[in-house]
C-alpha cells in the first residue's frame, strides 16, 4: 500500500492555480541567487549564500539530476551545467517535470524577461489561463484619466476587457496596504476624492504604484461583481510587505458580508498564517487557500507545512500552487515537494489505519486538481 500511495501521487496530473511566468532569456548567476531569496527584494551583498538554505539545498538534491547532474551537486557545477543548457531549455526541463497540465498566470507582471501565456504553454506543454492582477489594471488606467469622478466607471470597464477571456482575478493588497483597513463596499464620491488624490501623486511622481486602500478595496468589490474567482496575497512575501497586515484574519469582517456573493476566495501562499488560514477555510463557504511558495522555501520541511495545512481546512478547500516566479525550478519543485510530502503524509496515516487508501487517493486528487477545476471551472 505505501509505494501505491507514492505512485497515485506521483502520477497525478496537477492544476497549478497560481503561478507566474519562467524567465525568457538567459541571465547571470546573480540574478537566479536572487531569486531563491523572497524577502529581500534588492540585490543580495552576498548571493552565494542563498545556496546554503532549504531551498537552496532543494534545488541541488531534486533539480540537478533533471539537468544531468548527480544530487547534491555542489552549486557551482550546478550554475555551470545551467549556463550551458540555456535558460529555455532549463525551463523545458523543468515545467515538463512538474506533471503541471494547467496554468493558471498572474500576468500582473508585464516585463519581458517572463514568458507571456503563449511562450508557457509552448515551454511546459500545458494549458496556460490568466490571472488578472486588479492593480495592474489601475495603473495602467489612472495617467489617462482626466478626472477623479471618472475613476469608477473607467475602471470597471477597463477591467471588463482585460477579464473578458481570464479564468480568475488577484489582489496584492497585503503588500500595497496590509489587510487592516475597512474592507466594505467605498462609497462613490470616497472612490472619485481617492482618485484624484492618486492622479495628483501620480502626475508629479511619474510613477503609478497604487497604496490607497480605498481604490484597492473598490477593485477588489468591482472583481467580485464580475463573478470571477479572486485570489489574495496572504502571508509572506518580501520585505515590501508588511507581514503582520497580511494575516487574513484582517479579512473577518469583509468575508463575512463577501460569503453571500458565493464568488470564491483563493488565500495564497498563507505561511505563516496557515492554520489562520485554514480556520476561515472552515468557517465560511467562499473562502479556499494554498501553501504555495512556501513550499518551495521551507525545502526538506515543506512536509510539516503541508501536514499544518491538512488538520483544519476542509479537504474540499485546499488547492496545489508553486507560485513559480522566473527560475523554473520554483515551478518544479512545487509540485516535486508537494508530491512528496502527500505521498509520504497519506502513506502514514493509511499504514496507521487512520485513513483508507480509496480516500488518500481521492483527496490528493481533490487538492492536486480538482478543486482548481471547480473552482474555475476548467473544461
Amino acid at each position: 500500500m505505501s509505494s501505491e500511495i507514492v505512485d497515485f501521487v506521483a502520477g497525478l496530473t496537477l492544476v497549478d492555480h497560481h503561478v507566474h511566468g519562467a524567465y525568457r532569456g538567459d541571465g547571470p548567476e546573480e540574478r537566479f541567487q536572487n531569486a531563491l531569496n523572497e524577502a529581500n527584494n534588492a540585490p543580495l551583498v552576498d548571493p552565494g549564500q542563498v545556496y546554503d538554505s532549504q531551498l537552496g539545498f532543494a534545488v541541488r538534491r531534486w533539480c540537478a539530476p533533471l539537468l544531468d547532474l548527480p544530487p547534491h551537486v555542489g552549486p557551482h557545477e550546478y550554475w555551470r551545467r545551467r549556463a550551458e543548457l540555456g535558460e529555455l531549455e532549463a525551463a523545458r526541463r523543468l515545467t515538463r517535470a512538474a506533471g503541471v497540465g494547467d496554468w493558471l498566470i498572474d500576468t500582473g507582471f508585464t516585463s519581458g524577461e517572463f514568458l507571456d501565456l503563449t511562450e508557457m504553454a509552448a515551454v511546459s506543454g500545458g494549458r496556460t489561463h490568466e490571472v488578472v492582477r486588479l492593480e495592474a489594471v489601475a495603473e495602467e488606467l489612472v495617467a489617462t484619466l482626466d478626472d477623479g469622478a471618472e475613476y469608477g466607471d473607467a475602471f470597471r470597464g477597463a477591467l471588463q476587457v482585460r477579464a473578458r477571456d481570464a479564468i480568475g482575478t488577484k489582489s496584492v493588497m497585503a503588500y500595497r496596504c496590509g489587510f487592516d483597513h475597512d474592507l466594505a463596499r467605498p462609497p462613490s464620491d470616497a472612490v472619485a476624492a481617492a482618485a484624484a488624490r492618486w492622479r495628483d501623486v501620480v502626475g508629479a511622481s511619474g510613477t503609478a504604484r497604487l497604496t490607497d486602500p480605498v481604490l484597492i478595496g473598490f477593485g477588489i468589490h468591482a472583481a467580485v461583481d464580475l463573478g470571477l474567482p479572486l485570489q489574495l496575497h496572504v502571508g509572506l512575501g518580501d520585505r515590501d510587505l508588511d507581514l503582520r497586515g497580511a494575516n487574513p484574519l484582517h479579512l473577518l469582517d469583509f468575508l463575512r458580508d463577501h460569503d453571500r456573493s458565493g464568488v470564491p476566495v483563493l488565500l495564497l501562499h498563507c505561511y505563516p498564517y496557515e492554520r489562520e488560514a485554514g480556520y476561515l477555510a472552515q468557517a465560511f463557504e467562499t473562502v479556499y487557500l494554498d501553501v504555495g511558495l512556501a513550499t518551495n522555501f521551507l525545502g526538506v520541511r515543506s512536509r510539516e507545512l503541508i501536514a499544518g495545512a491538512l488538520e483544519l481546512a476542509p479537504f474540499g478547500k485546499q488547492l496545489y500552487s508553486s507560485d513559480g516566479f522566473g527560475p523554473a525550478e520554483h515551478h518544479y519543485l512545487g509540485a516535486a515537494l508537494w508530491r512528496r510530502a502527500v505521498g509520504d503524509l497519506f502513506t502514514d496515516w493509511v499504514s496507521s489505519g487512520d485513513w483508507s487508501g480509496s480516500d488518500a487517493r481521492r483527496v490528493a486528487s481533490m487538492i492536486g486538481r480538482d478543486n482548481a477545476r471547480r473552482v474555475y471551472r476548467l473544461g
